[in-house]
């Protein structure tokens, strides 16, 4: 399976060393034989129909900042250029989020089903502001489209909904999607400490980014809730569609005063048929929404398995990548039926 890798952070990079790691299992459990024949970022690509070097791939870019550094197949070549011409099974998306416009991630998706190639995307610009239409197009060119890493990184939130508990309604999922916001308000609680000490501290720990906003604010859950509301609930929503608050207004006397009435303040995403909010909530200490640190926890309420809550890891490239994995090796399954 000939696999075409679009974006080459920190994302990129964990589903290269994943590939490698996991190479030879895949092809004796499977019967799966990755190949990755394009790496592109900013700077261009590598392309060799072959198969690249993925040890050399990452130490070019380790060492260089540009894929295009490559020796002898780096190239200075439009990433449409890259999906239009090279032959390949999948495009695996990784590009920088972008939660306003959803570009150039969009693009890259639409013009991969145009040339009949299947999508994994972990990706939630795109997929919170026209799930339909990339849906739609999706089908409309019969090709796959799986975008677990887009919500909860690691944590295995759409499949299990759409899968382990296919046959049940999901009448309402509730959760932490947002690593650095539960990590500032873990410690605010835990340490009695102000706002902005935690995030310039979460900020040098490489936790929150440099410009946290989108995670403060509450947007990147918000995006997050979209994709859950149009995938699992089958709402027709947006980002735009959220109430939203964020945490900027707690303060440790706020958390201290809730742990004093058995409960903790946990930034909750909640999407129903008629709910689509982002807020600061009251979460019982007891409660299995009340995880620490920078874990992410979603809980759905079904029709016949009642509560479900699943755990895990929200971030980091080879734990995202291992979601991306399992959307791969999706695919190739369901191509064999």
């Amino acid at each position: 399976m000939k696999i075409i890798l679009v974006g080459f952070g920190v994302i990129g990079k964990g589903v290269l060393k994943v590939i490698n790691l996991k190479k030879n299992h895949l092809l004796e459990k499977y019967g799966l034989d990755l190949s990755v024949v394009a790496i592109c970022d900013s700077s261009g690509a590598a392309i060799n129909k072959e198969g690249l070097d993925l040890e050399l791939a990452l130490k070019i870019k380790e060492e260089t900042g540009k894929i295009a550094s490559y020796p002898e197949f780096g190239q200075n070549i439009g990433i449409i250029e890259v999906i239009e011409s090279v032959p390949a099974d999948i495009v695996i998306e990784v590009s920088p989020t972008n939660i306003h416009t959803g570009e150039p991630a969009k693009s890259y998706m639409l013009k991969a089903f145009e040339t009949k190639k299947h999508v994994v995307s972990a990706n939630k610009g795109p997929l919170a502001l026209f799930f339909k239409e990339i849906t739609g197009v999706a089908k409309e060119h019969g090709v796959i489209l799986r975008y677990e890493a887009s919500v909860g990184g690691a944590t295995p939130i759409i499949n299990l909904a759409k899968e382990t508990l296919a046959g049940n309604r999901v009448k309402s999922i509730k959760g932490i999607l947002n690593g650095t916001t539960n990590y500032i308000l873990t410690k605010m609680e835990k340490e009695q400490l102000d706002f902005n000490t935690v995030l310039k501290e979460a900020q040098e720990l490489g936790i929150a980014e440099t410009n946290p906003h989108q995670d403060i604010s509450g947007l990147d859950t918000a995006a997050k809730l979209a994709i859950l509301a149009n995938s699992i609930m089958g709402r027709e929503v947006t980002i735009n569609d959220v109430v939203l608050e964020g945490i900027t207004r707690i303060t440790p006397e706020s958390l201290l005063m809730a742990n004093k009435g058995g409960y903790a303040i946990k930034l909750i995403g909640e999407v129903t048929d008629k709910k689509l909010e982002v807020c600061p909530k009251l979460v019982p200490i007891d409660h299995p929404l009340n995880v620490k640190g920078s874990l992410n926890v979603a809980m759905f309420n079904t029709d016949l398995a009642n509560d479900i809550v699943v755990v895990g890891t929200g971030a980091g490239d080879v734990e995202t990548a291992s979601a991306i994995l399992s959307d791969i090796l999706n695919i190739h399954q369901s191509l064999k039926k």
